[in-house]
């Protein structure tokens, strides 16, 4: 029996062409079936990879301030814990698990504030009318900072091919040294106020403690001792400026005993500081002194004070702008009340970056007092950048 016999009984064709067109079919059938699921496979994780996308993009465009708000957030917890109950258990916790970060510091000396409240606090003390808005601001870790002045330019020489160099001369460099004193203040509170959870503690405190290291500031970086406190600029001693030598500041006199002598006293001032601090240069003075000054015109009739063109923006007198500090002395016979120079590399402020807070709740109950002290220094670094208007004949 032959094979044709054999697919005639059966009925089927099964021969080896009919085979390879089956088996063909059915690889195309699972093929499309594999490349089906291929593709769906495919499909959702192009999706899932959209979605980790847009997830990654919205991380990615919060603000900063709320991302290290959040990295923050336990020590700042603790803080409010210890600020409210005295419950420094948690700030005892951050300091033993972050020593490297330094976040606490336990024992009398109180603990560290929280970075917001920091920030929040150093932001006040830049922005008030104090010197420290104009000054050379420096953080340091140890307990004075040095600065070096070069009183003479390093020597120099020209020098040609054939010609002989000559020997230049050394530099004279005077060291000035700013000590850090230790500035408090001394906000209270009381308890049933602590208690509101209503009450924001950290703003409340961050204003208290800015307000009172303002103030004390602002006059001890005019008129400081250097006795336990910053050294002012008011405090040295001031010589004619034709006669200025370093170690003193130079004053001009107005021609006029306590009182002014036309406009030219101002515009001898501003010609007497060196033309490389003019660029940087600033008026100091109180407000009484501001509102003479002001009314004053030049010989063509125009006014030497303009205000500010914009909100924020300092007054100006003869282009320069003007801090308004109101512990500046009035005018009066031989008073030095108008201080102009360039402050930045006049006077260094000199502090330290840690802010501590010690919670007393005994010595004035039924209220807290909350001690914060901070290590703070200031002196002349460069004499020859400041200069002073002498309401005096001479």
């Amino acid at each position: 029996m032959n094979n044709t016999e054999v697919h005639s009984r059966t009925g089927e064709d099964v021969s080896p062409v009919a085979e390879v067109k089956s088996a063909v079919t059915g690889f195309m059938n699972d093929f499309k079936g594999f490349q089906s699921d291929i593709h769906q496979r495919l499909q959702q994780q192009e999706e899932k990879l959209t979605m980790f996308e847009r997830k990654s993009a919205a991380q990615a465009a919060r603000p900063v301030l709320a991302r290290s708000a959040e990295a923050e957030a336990p020590h700042q917890k603790a803080f409010n814990a210890y600020l409210r109950s005295g419950d420094d258990d948690a700030l005892r916790g951050l300091q033993l698990e972050e020593k490297a970060m330094s976040t606490a510091v336990a024992g009398d000396g109180g603990y560290l504030v929280d970075p917001q409240t920091s920030e929040m606090i150093k932001s006040t003390l830049s922005a008030t009318a104090s010197i420290r808005a104009i000054s050379s601001v420096v953080s340091v870790e140890a307990t004075s900072f040095d600065v070096l002045v070069d009183h003479t330019d390093m020597g120099h020489g020209w020098a040609s091919e054939t010609a002989s160099t000559t020997e230049t001369s050394t530099p004279v460099i005077d060291r000035i040294t700013i000590p850090l004193h230790e500035l408090s203040a001394l906000p209270k509170a009381s308890q049933r106020l602590l208690d509101d959870s209503a009450f924001d503690i950290e703003t409340w405190l961050a204003g208290r403690i800015a307000d009172k290291f303002a103030r004390a500031e602002a006059d001890a970086f005019i008129n400081g001792d250097g006795v336990d406190k910053p050294t002012g600029f008011m405090t040295k001693t001031s010589v004619d400026n034709d006669v200025w030598t370093w170690g003193n500041l130079g004053y001009v006199p107005t021609g006029a005993d306590g009182d002014f002598n036309g406009a030219d006293a101002i515009i001898d001032l501003v010609y007497a500081l060196g033309a490389e601090y003019r660029a940087n240069a600033s008026f100091v003075m109180n407000s009484k002194t501001a509102g003479t000054v002001r009314k004053m015109k030049d010989a063509d009739g125009r006014f030497l004070w303009s205000d500010g063109l914009a909100a924020g923006e300092p007054a100006r007198l003869m282009g320069y702008p003007v801090l308004i500090a109101e512990d500046m002395p009035d005018i009066a016979s031989d008073a030095t009340a108008i201080a102009y120079g360039d402050f930045a590399a006049g006077y260094t402020v000199a502090e330290r970056p840690d802010l501590r807070v010690l919670r007393d709740p005994f010595s004035a109950k039924p209220h807290v007092l909350f001690y914060a002290t901070k290590r703070v220094g200031g002196d002349v670094s460069d004499y020859g950048a400041i200069k002073l208007l002498k309401f005096a004949v001479s």
